[in-house]
């Protein structure tokens, strides 16, 4: 049977129409609130890098070459970014009933200096060239060596400089997150945080070292399923990205039991969703939304769910040109129109676009009935209507 065409009655259009204004408002207060949390944070985020650069504790860090690694995790931490993290943690305590700036902002820094860490890394591990649209740090290393005329390996010399940058990321991170707990007069609350945090840095790292494995064993008997590509995307970003941040911020303002694990289930459907969509984009995105070439995705050979749906449902011949594709770093443009159209095809794309939505509705389902702040409230159902019109 065809689908019906009869009109809307008056009351349906007036609903919908409704619904759809109310999310437009919505939307527009989340970016208000974004981008003025955005600009707090990158102050804040400055002015902390600029006593990290003239108030050296050491004989080391008063040297020039550690000079030039502090101005270049600066510049990588500073450079642009959606701060989505940092938010999430912020909006989440002010939904709570938290109110001091001073008390929240240090953790929103070390959440992102965290996620400077992790992108560094990151982009090694991918063999990614462009970050935010500009070189990668390993990249930026791997020609001033050339530049340079140095002795030794460029590529193997940019890696260990970006290992580097990294791991003073990190350090950053820690030292905040460390201040920012001895300023917590409730013990069993800031040893909670410390637990949190503690989690949240090794879910991430275990969820990307069984990213690694998922495609390496791709195409194999061990290939992963849908449980073990479940797990990936748990670990990798649906704790990392959005359920421990919110969290943290929760922790921090005081909330009760019942509201954390109401907020838990909206991070973890949110950070679920985010990445999902990020995999879409990857494939069916355009460079300068994704900030990388569009087809990235398909030359590092990663095993997400689009590409598992895409394998389960093609035909032998589609199966084998889409595995043959897979994790080839000179793929055509030519080839990459044709792997999306095969995806396209086999109904990944549209199975992958049912995630989503489905966890979007598990997200605002956990914030159904929950007393919280109209700011953070505003926060976090602006950025659920928000991923649903980017699924439009």
């Amino acid at each position: 049977m065809g689908t019906s065409t009869a009109p809307r009655s008056a009351p349906e259009s007036a609903a919908r129409e409704n619904a759809m204004s109310g999310a437009r408002g919505t939307r527009a207060g989340f970016a208000r609130l974004l981008d003025g949390f955005r600009e707090e944070l990158e102050r804040e985020l400055a002015s902390w890098l600029a006593e990290r650069r003239t108030a050296g504790s050491s004989d080391v860090l008063e040297t020039p070459e550690m000079a030039e690694l502090v101005d270049n995790a600066g510049q990588l931490a500073t450079r642009g970014g959606k701060r989505l993290r940092p938010a999430l943690l912020y909006y989440a305590y002010r939904a709570c009933g938290g109110r001091s700036p001073r008390e929240v902002l240090p953790l929103a820094l070390a959440v992102e200096l965290l996620h400077t860490y992790l992108l560094i890394h990151d982009d090694i591990m991918d063999h990614a060239e462009v970050r935010r649209g500009e070189p990668a740090a390993h990249v930026r290393f791997r020609e001033a060596h050339r530049g340079r005329g140095w002795r030794g390996d460029s590529q193997d010399f940019g890696r260990s400089v970006a290992i580097l940058l990294g791991d003073l990321a990190h350090s950053w991170a820690v030292e905040l997150f460390s201040a920012a707990l001895l300023e917590v007069a409730d013990r069993p609350r800031a040893d909670e945080l410390r637990r949190t945090f503690s989690a949240m840095c090794e879910e991430v790292i275990g969820g990307q070292y069984l990213d690694l494995l998922v495609a390496l064993r791709r195409g194999t008997e061990a290939q992963a399923g849908e449980e073990e590509l479940t797990r990936v995307l748990r670990l990798k970003s649906g704790r990392y990205t959005a359920e421990r941040p919110v969290e943290l911020g929760a922790i921090l303002a005081g909330a009760s039991p019942e509201a954390r694990a109401a907020l838990s289930r909206y991070g973890a459907a949110i950070g679920e969703a985010f990445q999902l969509q990020d995999d879409l984009l990857g494939t069916f995105g355009d460079a300068e939304t994704v900030g990388k070439p569009v087809g990235a995705d398909l030359a590092e050979g990663k095993f997400t769910f689009l590409i598992f749906h895409a394998l389960e449902a093609a035909a032998p011949p589609e199966r084998q040109a889409l595995e043959a594709a897979l994790g080839r770093p000179n793929l055509q443009g030519d080839e990459v129109a044709r792997m999306r159209r095969l995806i396209e095809e086999t109904g990944a794309r549209r199975k992958v676009t049912a995630m989503v939505e489905s966890r979007l509705a598990t997200a605002r389902d956990a914030l159904a009935g929950l007393d919280l702040a109209p700011e953070g409230r505003l926060f976090l159902e602006g950025l659920i209507d928000e991923l649903w019109e980017r699924e439009r």
